[in-house]
């Protein structure tokens, strides 16, 4: 599953497409110039159950420790994530 990258001025995305409908998404919105804000990830039924949200929190970690930003997740599920893994804290606000 190839996970894709948006960015725009204040807010961005990590997200699935099939068939050009997005299947899964996380969307952040960016705090300052060094925090992003997890606010909802979503992946349609049909994928559920297939670690496609977690891989998505993930992304999101690689993207935040490559440029040098803190992540706060305000979405449950990203937290969810957060709260489970010791490996992804250095990115924790």
């Amino acid at each position: 599953m190839h996970i894709q990258h948006k960015e725009g001025h204040n807010h961005g995305a990590f997200f699935v497409e099939d068939e050009g409908d997005i299947v899964a998404e996380i969307v952040y919105a960016k705090g300052n110039e060094n925090t992003i804000i997890i606010e909802h990830t979503e992946v349609d039924e049909d994928l559920q159950g297939h670690n496609i949200g977690y891989e998505l929190v993930h992304k999101v970690v690689d993207y935040a420790r490559l440029h040098g930003l803190k992540v706060s997740p305000v979405c449950p599920f990203a937290k969810a994530v957060f709260d489970k893994r010791a490996d992804f804290k250095d990115v924790l606000i």
